[in-house]
């Protein structure tokens, strides 16, 4: 049983978004995230998702070519992750966050639709992930 060549692609592009995210935030967080419109930024903490973006971003290319149990707990991992980033990012919001805060939270919700389809076609059997 092996994944879709679909969800291996967007492997790809969670691994190239995660990245072009993760470098300023970890690099240059105040400058890049006062650009956004955030008025107050905490370095640590910035640095601390600039590293979780790091690690699943890195791990989504890294594991891109894995069998059908290795991506069930990436998938896993990546629906967690991406669902309680939008609870947070959508209760920031709700409190006055900057307006490009919407975007983000649009952006994790999209990928939090894509890796639970894909989950969802993991766990539907084989006839299914030959589609």
């Amino acid at each position: 049983m092996s994944p879709p060549p679909a969800v291996r692609t967007w492997f790809v592009v969670h691994f190239v978004a995660d990245v072009i995210f993760a470098v300023p935030l970890f690099v240059a967080p105040r400058a890049f995230l006062g650009l956004l419109g955030w008025p107050c930024v905490d370095p640590l903490t910035t640095r601390l998702v600039a590293a979780a973006l790091f690690g699943i971003g890195i791990q989504s290319l890294v594991g891109r070519n894995e069998a059908a149990e290795t991506f069930r707990a990436m998938l896993n991992l990546k629906i967690i992750w991406s669902a309680t980033a939008t609870i947070g990012l959508l209760w920031s919001q709700l409190e006055g966050g900057p307006p490009l805060g919407w975007g983000f939270v649009a952006v994790f919700a999209t990928f939090n639709a894509v890796w639970s389809y894909f989950r969802w076609r993991l766990r539907s059997g084989p006839s299914r992930i030959a589609t």
